[in-house]
């Protein structure tokens, strides 16, 4: 530097050069000034903005990484719950299926039984209607054989005569009760 200060104002002093020089007060100055900052203790104050500043990120980082976490509990919560309420609405759905089965067997075994009752309350009444049919053909046989019995004994016929009448009397019982 020594050089280029001779060379450009001769044979002046380095330090003549610097104070000659613009650059060099403009230099001064700012280091004046970082000096006054610093003794004022701005930048400490810089320094503690700065701190407390990253400390509430820090913070605010914290809160939404807790925030994540309690998200993702309340997440597998819900989801459980979802899984558990499915599945009980599927034990729900199975088990009125099976009521609804068990209600429908029920009623047919019922129905079938009522059914078998009215049947065999029909057959039974059937099997009276033939039993008096029956006694009522026997009661007219009985007072057709009497009747004849009579018209024999009052016509005095013939022994031949009578087991015609009574064969005939038979036959026509025998058809009435087919």
């Amino acid at each position: 530097m020594r050089i280029a200060a001779e060379e450009a104002y001769g044979e002046q002093s380095l330090v003549e050069y610097l104070l000659a020089d613009p650059s060099f007060y403009a230099s001064l100055a700012l280091v004046v000034f970082f000096g006054l900052l610093m003794y004022m203790g701005v930048f400490k104050t810089i320094a503690k903005t700065l701190d407390d500043r990253a400390e509430g990120i820090k913070n605010e980082l914290e809160d939404a990484k807790r925030l994540r976490e309690e998200a993702a509990e309340m997440l597998a919560s819900y989801q459980r719950k979802q899984r558990e309420a499915e599945a009980e609405a599927e034990a729900i759905i199975a088990q009125a299926k099976s009521e609804a089965k068990m209600l429908k067997d029920e009623s047919r075994k019922e129905l079938t039984e009522r059914l078998e009752r009215r049947t065999a309350m029909a057959e039974q009444r059937i099997a009276q209607a033939e039993a008096q049919a029956a006694a009522e053909v026997k009661a007219a046989a009985a007072e057709l054989a009497a009747a004849a019995a009579e018209e024999i004994l009052q016509s005095k016929l013939k022994k031949t005569d009578l087991n015609k009448i009574v064969d005939a009397d038979i036959k026509a019982v025998a058809d009435r009760l087919n």
